[in-house]
């Protein structure tokens, strides 16, 4: 975890639960899997566990400590709402961000199913965005459930993006993020499938943002697409919270 990020749509990360399980075809090369696995078996490192799922509870007021507003992502290298993490803990996150009401809280998973189920009985906090991964169109149905959910930025992140998604049902969405696959073995992305859903939410006027085109070196690709970089991204809430108006 750290005060500073160098992803793009973030300015910081927390995890109070770090290591996970794989879901789905996005987790096959995760980096947070092999970034933690580097450290299997250092003793006293954050790592010592390699991936291996564990609660964090010395992490969870970590962001009460920082006190210029930033926007964190939370569990950059696990998932909040992995099957083994308890439903009490999950409340207790929500909790620990509703109080660090000076930050925005970016919650992405890939295990929409229960995160639609838990936040039936959370009151979520109007500085918490709530987000779902989709890979291709075959994990859609992710939507569907984050659209379940009342928060004041719903978002997708569409990275890796693996295959086209012609259809994007963008009812509800605020905010998409695209990306390529990066690091070795990175699979390939089609332009046409990153024009496909720039347009999707330039016609339904949902917030983009272009990540990277990814690859093996992805610096030498970059993130300019079709002769500009596109970082649209919700506003973030003023010092006294309300609701954000967004456009979409």
């Amino acid at each position: 975890m750290s005060d500073s990020s160098s992803i793009e749509w973030t300015d910081a990360t927390w995890n109070p639960v770090r290591g996970c399980t794989k879901v789905s075809p996005g987790c096959k090369h995760c980096y947070a899997e092999t970034f933690a696995e580097r450290f299997r078996g250092v003793p006293g490192h954050p790592f010592e566990q390699g991936f291996d799922l564990r609660l964090v509870p010395e992490a969870l007021e970590l962001p009460l400590r920082w006190r210029a507003s930033r926007r964190i992502f939370v569990n950059s290298m696990s998932d909040l709402f992995h099957e083994q993490v308890p439903d009490a803990y999950v409340r207790r996150v929500f909790g620990v961000m509703r109080r660090a009401s000076h930050h925005q809280f970016q919650v992405l998973t890939k295990r929409s199913a229960r995160m639609a189920k838990l936040a039936s009985t959370i009151d979520i906090a109007d500085n918490v965005w709530m987000g779902v991964s989709v890979e291709n169109q075959k994990y859609t149905s992710r939507v569907d459930d984050l659209r379940r959910i009342e928060a004041s930025v719903r978002f997708l992140s569409i990275e890796p993006l693996l295959g086209p998604i012609a259809r994007l049902d963008l009812r509800g969405i605020h905010w998409v993020i695209v990306g390529g696959e990066s690091g070795p073995g990175a699979r390939a992305m089609d332009p046409a499938w990153v024009r496909s859903i720039r347009d999707q939410c330039l016609a339904s006027r949902v917030r983009f943002f272009f990540k990277q085109w990814g690859g093996v070196r992805k610096h030498l690709n970059g993130r300019v697409l079709d002769g500009r970089t596109w970082d649209d991204m919700p506003a973030l809430l003023d010092a006294a919270p309300t609701r954000l108006a967004v456009v979409g």
